[in-house]
Parts: C-alpha cells; structure tokens; sequence
C-alpha cells in the first residue's frame, strides 16, 4: 500500500511541478508528513524526513524537466547557472536551519508559507512587469518556437540575491522554489513565462542537489520512500512540462493555489492544536 501511496504522490507532484515551475516539493512534503503523522501509512516521517526525502525527489524532477524543457530550447542556462550562484548557499542555510524545527514550529512556517505561495500565484499574472531592467547590464535575447523574440535582461547580483532567499526556503521546506522565482523572472526580469518555468526547474535540479546533499550529511533522508517517489516524479516531470508547451496552466494554477490555502490552513491548525 505504501509503495502505491508514494508513487501517486510521486507522480502528481512531478506533472504539476513541472507544469508550472513549483518543483513538485509542495505536494510531496505535505503528503508525506500526513501519511505519516496522522494516518500511519509511512513509518518514522518528521519534518526533517520530509524535507530531505523531497529534496532527493527534486533532482530527479529537476533533472527530468530540465532534459525535456532542453529539447524545447527553453532553458535560459547562463541565467539558471548565475541564479544558483545565490541559490546553492541559500539552500544549504536553510537546510541546517530545518533541523532545529520541530513537528508543530514545521507545520506553523510552512502553513503560513503555503498560503503566500499561493497568495503570489492569485496575483502574479494580474500585475505589470518592471520595465527598468530592460536596459539593464546583463541583457538575453529568446526566441520562440513561432519566431517571436523576446528581450529581456537583469542586474546579475540582484537575481543572484532573490535567488539566495529561494534557495534558502529551498533547504528549509523542501520544495523547488520556483514558486517564488518563476515570478520574480517573469514580473521583475521580464522572461518570456514558458523560459521562466524551464528555467526555474533547472535552478531546482541544481539546488536540490546540494540542499539535498547537506540532509544527506544529516541523516534526513528516507531512500526506501525516494526510491519509490523518484520512478513517478521523473515520469510526472515529463508529463508537465510536455503539458506546458501545449495547454494554458490557467486552471491547473486556481485549482493548485486553492489546494495550497487549504493545505496552509490545516497545518497552522495541526500546529496550534498540536
């Protein structure tokens, strides 16, 4: 029964990952915290167990969308390299940070956490992108599949800066990040969405690996669970990101931010409750 469990959870949270840039930790570190903590379905899951095994899942989603968005040519990799510069050290604070989090501090930060998350997602196709770093020193040429060319372009300290914060909630809660960073590209930097989102599962395949690596060091992470979540996330991620080149991720997106309210509120209870 657990194997099936963890191979759904494995496979949902790839294809909507991948889909829209999340990274798919959003699904896995809720889902194995309630299976475990309050079913009994997972033996020996904590906050810190949770996290590490999401991690470990996140390269393999990262990796798997990362080599379709390649085929694509979506990928912005000069970018992605120089946002990890930021998010490679952000991601190993947070992981240490996390394991002085208990159970019911956990379920607090990452409730509330999940809520702006979603907050970002109801807003972020409603605001206007900063126009001011279209002139900016470090400057990127796209063109679509159509032949459209975009051009768009960023001071390389400062996304390196936004990318330390995503690369810090990265280590810290076990999810990819992009939640904040496919955003901050597409509202500050002006990226064309469908690089954004290629371009942010790349920054979460790197990240991943090394916040990953530091709960490895820890002891976080439960490799019977990734073994089995791993074979769904990498055929999840390649399900969502052939889905983002072809349909509008409008509706999956409302649906996703009202999944992570109700999810919020539930683990703000759980940690008032105990």
């Amino acid at each position: 029964m657990e194997w099936i469990v963890l191979i759904c959870i494995g496979l949902l949270a790839g294809t909507v990952g991948s889909l829209v840039g999340l990274g798919g930790g959003v699904i896995v570190v809720p889902a194995l915290i309630y299976f475990g903590t309050y079913t009994g379905w997972l033996d020996n899951i904590t906050p810190q167990t949770a996290v590490g095994t999401s991690l470990m899942v996140m390269i393999f989603t990262g990796l798997s969308s990362t080599l379709a968005y390649l085929k694509h040519k979506t990928v912005d990799y000069k970018s992605g390299l120089i946002f990890f510069g930021g998010s490679g050290p952000g991601a190993i604070i947070g992981a240490w940070v996390n394991k002085y989090l208990d159970l019911e501090d956990f379920n607090l930060y990452f409730g509330i956490f999940m809520i702006v998350m979603a907050l970002i997602l109801m807003v972020r196709n409603k605001l206007k992108p900063i126009e001011k770093f279209k002139s900016a020193s470090f400057q990127r040429e796209f063109t679509d599949p159509g032949g459209q060319i975009f051009h768009y372009g960023y001071p390389p300290l400062m996304g390196a800066l936004i990318a330390l914060v995503v690369g810090f909630t990265s280590g810290l809660f076990g999810i990819g990040g992009g939640s904040l960073m496919v955003p901050a590209m597409i509202l500050i930097f002006m990226f064309p969405p469908h690089v954004a989102v290629a371009t942010s599962m790349f920054m979460v395949f790197l990240s991943a690996l090394v916040s990953s690596g530091t709960h490895v060091a820890l002891g976080n992470v439960k490799w019977l669970y990734a073994l089995a979540l791993i074979p769904g996330a990498w055929f999840g991620a390649k399900l969502g990101s052939y889905l983002n080149t072809r349909l509008e991720s409008k509706a999956l997106v409302s649906v996703l931010r009202i999944i992570l309210i109700l999810i919020g509120i539930r683990l703000i209870y759980q940690s008032i409750t105990g």
